[in-house]
């Protein structure tokens, strides 16, 4: 059994403000601690969560099992969030939660190949059905698509020198375990780079991650769904890890909450936004919750709600 901790738990709970018979979506179950404390709330409310990994969701039935509420785990990328709860005969939720980023199930599981920790298959996947894996990328993107990863999705510095390095070895072989690239990598930065706290390839596993399992598309795509989802007073809560997620979301609800009008025309006074953004600044954990939870250190939170 590997532990998982939830992040910014009391907040995103608080944020949500649940209502006992209302309808309510995790769109990323994982470990099933968000999921637990929302279930607990529900007495004729019905929670539906959402999850690629099929561990994951067979860790989760164990946990929400014990609670003996009404839940439904729908096996699913979040992208397909509108689609799927329409087929149930969902059309309208009171509450959404997103906690985005790996869990710990896939972290620790060192066959899944998510960490440079472990030496294991660049595999990386969410879902483990898609096609696409760490390595495809690694050995068969060009050196420029592989450059280009690397500086969009995780702002590398040496890019170009991991790239030109990862194109030079997988002439001689094809690069297959996790620890093969993490040598490429260290062979590709100077030593002050190297002596530096954390691990040099953290940038780089990011982005390949992010790459594989097209993160940032299916997050604003499903986050607009979301929203068009909400009844009247009904939120989204996200919580993320890396600050291309985060300004993802931040730009969604900044231009839910604006009204945008043309110059030289008059702001009628009953024009109002139909949401409202939940907290002037984004939400970080406590140094209580920093303390106790390594993984919750680039975390941030932002919710909005739908007037």
């Amino acid at each position: 059994m590997y532990k998982h901790i939830s992040v910014l738990l009391e907040e995103s709970i608080n944020y949500l403000n649940i209502k006992k018979d209302g309808i309510y979506v995790d769109c990323t179950l994982g470990g099933g601690g968000h999921s637990f404390e929302i279930l607990k709330r529900l007495e004729s409310g019905h929670l539906y969560a959402f999850d690629q990994d099929e561990y994951a969701i067979n860790q989760a039935h164990i946990k929400l099992d014990s609670l003996d509420k009404n839940y439904t785990i729908i096996k699913s990328n979040f992208v397909n969030l509108k689609d799927k709860l329409n087929n149930l005969g969902v059309n309208k939720v009171d509450g959404i939660l997103y906690d985005l980023g790996v869990s710990s199930y896939q972290f620790d599981i060192p066959d899944r190949g998510f960490s440079y920790k472990y030496d294991a298959p660049l595999d990386m996947r969410m879902n483990q059905s898609q096609d696409l894996t760490a390595e495809i990328i690694v050995n068969e993107y060009s050196f420029h698509e592989i450059m280009h990863l690397l500086r969009m999705y995780a702002g590398e510095s040496f890019a170009k020198q991991i790239a030109r390095n990862i194109e030079k070895e997988r002439n001689i072989k094809r690069i297959k375990t996790t620890f093969e690239l993490v040598d490429i990598i260290k062979k590709s930065l100077p030593q002050k780079v190297l002596s530096k706290k954390g691990h040099p390839a953290k940038k780089t596993f990011q982005a390949l991650r992010i790459a594989v399992n097209d993160e940032l598309r299916v997050f604003e795509e499903s986050l607009n769904q979301a929203l068009d989802l909400l009844n009247k007073e009904g939120r989204v809560v996200v919580i993320t890890f890396h600050s291309l997620e985060d300004r993802i979301a931040k730009h969604i609800m900044r231009d839910r909450t604006t009204i945008n009008v043309p110059r030289n025309v008059p702001i009628m006074p009953n024009i109002k936004p139909d949401f409202e953004l939940l907290h002037r600044k984004v939400v970080l954990p406590s140094e209580t919750e920093l303390q106790n939870n390594n993984r919750a250190h680039s975390a941030k939170l932002r919710a909005i709600k739908k007037l």
